[in-house]
């Protein structure tokens, strides 16, 4: 959303956002001084541009690529997935591939967990921030941690078995098990699973403490994960929530 722009479409600045790409690599994208971009960069502006499956296959090929196949995990946001987006602008939503790899978020969960716009690579993992202590605004007892980081390797052993070919996944895994021995004590445990619906305990910075329903709803057929985050009407939470929803839009109109 912006204001008054003599031309529709996005600013380059806003693209480079969205796509969490700098702005000087979108210029030399456009001046055809950047001639050989990664596939997830190609990702990214096909996400931020809102394009259609044979819109991205068609950017791909511009590129002088090959859109991912069915051997890597999918990062492609359908039509549906993205009006659901939009149309929960009141409620924090994200949504994230197979590999809880963060995708895109709307203003309200940047609201509620900080913005992720300067996330960039590995950091926009959740398995990679929780096992490498990034700084998080979830705040767990020893127990809910143990059990939330044993259901998100859990989760991660069986994306890698469905995608074993993806080599940006196992690279991940690999730097993982260096850098952590706790996630390497899980991760040879051989567990697989699923991450389960949880109630998250979140320390907002201005609104304070409040607990809420975090609900993972799986877009199957692409392999996407769309985590909601509500309260119960009339509760201290949903108010906080209402708070943060207004005081988030101020901060983060603030910072840009």
């Amino acid at each position: 959303a912006g204001g008054q722009r003599r031309a529709a479409g996005l600013r380059r600045e806003e693209l480079a956002l969205l796509a969490g790409i700098s702005v000087d690599y979108v210029t030399r994208l456009e001046q055809g001084r950047a001639t050989n971009p990664s596939v997830q960069v190609v990702e990214a502006l096909a996400r931020a541009l809102r394009l259609s499956a044979d819109e991205r296959t068609y950017l791909f090929g511009l590129a002088g690529l090959v859109p991912p196949g069915p051997d890597m995990v999918p990062s492609y946001i359908t039509p549906s997935v993205q009006r659901l987006l939009d149309r929960l602008a009141g409620t924090p939503v994200a949504v994230s591939d197979a590999a809880m790899t963060l995708l895109v978020t709307n203003p309200m969960y940047a609201a509620l967990m900080g913005d992720p716009s300067g996330l960039r690579g590995f950091e926009r993992n959740g398995v990679w921030r929780n096992f490498l202590a990034r700084p998080t605004r979830v705040r767990h007892t020893p127990e809910e941690r143990r059990a939330f980081e044993a259901g998100m390797v859990a989760e991660l052993r069986s994306t890698a078995a469905r995608y074993p070919a993806d080599r940006q996944l196992r690279r991940m895994i690999a730097e993982l098990r260096a850098q952590s021995r706790r996630f390497a004590e899980l991760w040879d445990a051989g567990v697989v699973g699923r991450l389960e619906a949880s109630r998250k305990t979140v320390e907002h910075p201005q609104a304070g403490s409040l607990t809420l329903d975090c609900d993972h709803l799986r877009v199957e057929e692409h392999d996407l994960r769309v985590l909601v985050y509500s309260a119960e009407p009339g509760t201290e939470a949903a108010e906080k929530l209402e708070l943060i929803s207004v005081l988030g839009t101020q901060s983060l109109a603030g910072k840009h």
